[in-house]
């Protein structure tokens, strides 16, 4: 657990930083990065704070009560590793989001966001898929499986992306402008570092049904059965996805892509998520597969439909949440985790009725919720930055940085760039806009 536990902590700093801040243009790299880390800070303590007893506290429909293990009050230091482990979840998933809203989003507005967004959103949302007493939402009342998160973590953010994309509005300049990544290599070197972190995600998220003292044989067998099981299909779903996604490029545009790969690795993973312990090997190809395929073909739905969802969150993680979490119920098999049988081995349409269930209840309350906390900012202190603003780049504007520094004659570093920052940014703007 602690290895997982570091592992999916990885997944947001450094590997989500460098994943969207290689997709990035050059003048918003670093508030890109920072989006992350920041989310870190804000959403990791806030966790300890009311977020572990709002999910795991007691039961509940919706949450658990804030204050009934605030501040970890009652919980014993050996349970630290797993309040951390789930801290971690709340992290990544609210750094998902940051994607979405690139170039534009105030920092400020951010740091707002991110709190209100956790406590009022996600910690909600964590109780009612994670914690699975009798009456949590999801897990318990409509039985919807979801091993890992694709409701409560990929679902969710990828709502909350698309909502804060329709009241932010489009970047200037697009889709008229090519805004291209400015620097693949860091995404594919954040797509692999996400792929090695997801093995925490999923395969340490197992649930024993026994302690080892109470049954060692029963303990061991479940954990290197279900841990086989889940480590197999990570890896074999986002194989799988990588192909999926590679072919419908090849076949729409003509090219494989290295972001096109990068991108099939995250929608495989993302899709994979919640099946991971209840399928078999030849389910998670499949998934994948049609994860890879979908999410290629979703993303470009942002064109037809006028939504500038910068670094297409939406495409891949809320589509591939979608598809990883409903095809539970086509494949899924009694061997699993849930022990449900899905359509295809004999089990009718209850569980795939149940997981389509459990995927609207997590848009709704979402994106009902997530507009309401999105709204208070936006007509009290403001989303969006001024144009003037969002033209110079955001990170000289929110950071007094820029990540490259290739004036001669400066030493480099924040004060640097600030003393530099009056007549470079003409320079910087006409470059961006030419080719970034």
């Amino acid at each position: 657990m602690l290895v997982a536990t570091a592992f999916v902590l990885m997944m947001t700093v450094p590997a989500l930083a460098l994943f969207y801040g290689g997709m990035s243009r050059s003048k918003s790299v670093l508030n890109m990065m920072m989006m992350s880390f920041i989310a870190a800070a804000i959403v990791g303590i806030l966790y300890v704070a009311v977020g572990w007893s709002m999910g795991f506290g007691g039961k509940g429909t919706f949450f658990a009560n804030p204050f009934e293990l605030f501040w970890l009050d009652g919980v014993t230091t050996d349970n630290y590793i797993y309040v951390m482990f789930q801290m971690t979840f709340a992290i990544i998933t609210a750094a998902l989001i940051s994607g979405a809203v690139a170039d534009r989003l105030k920092f400020s507005a951010w740091v707002v966001f991110l709190p209100l967004w956790a406590l009022i959103v996600y910690f909600p949302m964590a109780h009612m898929v994670f914690s699975c007493t009798d009456d949590s939402l999801i897990c318990g009342r409509i039985g919807a499986q979801d091993y890992a998160g694709g409701t409560a973590v990929h679902i969710n953010a990828g709502v909350a992306a698309l909502v804060l994309v329709l009241l932010l509005g489009k970047r200037i300049g697009w889709p008229r402008e090519q805004m291209r990544p400015h620097n693949l290599t860091l995404t594919m070197l954040g797509a692999g570092m996400l792929w090695l972190g997801w093995y925490g995600f999923n395969v340490g998220s197992i649930v024993f049904g026994t302690s080892f003292d109470e049954d060692p044989e029963a303990f061991l067998s479940q954990f290197y059965s279900e841990t086989g099981r889940t480590f197999a299909n990570t890896t074999l779903a986002t194989m799988a996805a990588i192909l999926g996604w590679l072919l419908i490029e090849r076949l729409l545009h003509g090219k494989a892509t290295s972001l096109g790969a990068a991108s099939g690795i995250v929608a495989g993973l993302v899709a994979i998520t919640p099946a991971a312990g209840a399928v078999d090997i030849s389910g998670a190809v499949a998934i994948g597969l049609v994860a890879g395929a979908v999410c290629a073909w979703a993303v470009g739905l942002k064109y037809k439909l006028g939504y500038d969802d910068s670094l297409d969150v939406v495409g891949v993680h809320l589509v591939g949440g979608i598809v990883g979490t409903v095809l539970i119920g086509v494949f899924s098999t009694a061997e699993g985790a849930g022990g449900v049988n899905g359509l295809l081995y004999g089990g009718g349409f209850s569980s795939l009725g149940a997981q389509t269930l459990g995927v609207l209840v997590a848009v709704l309350y979402s994106g009902i919720l997530t507009t309401v906390i999105a709204l208070a900012i936006k007509y009290t202190m403001g989303l969006r930055l001024d144009e003037e603003d969002e033209v110079n780049g955001i990170d000289l504007v929110a950071h007094g940085e820029s990540a490259y520094d290739l004036h001669s004659g400066t030493s480099g570093g924040s004060s640097s760039v600030l003393a530099a920052s009056t007549a470079p940014v003409a320079t910087t703007t006409k470059t961006e806009g030419a080719s970034a």
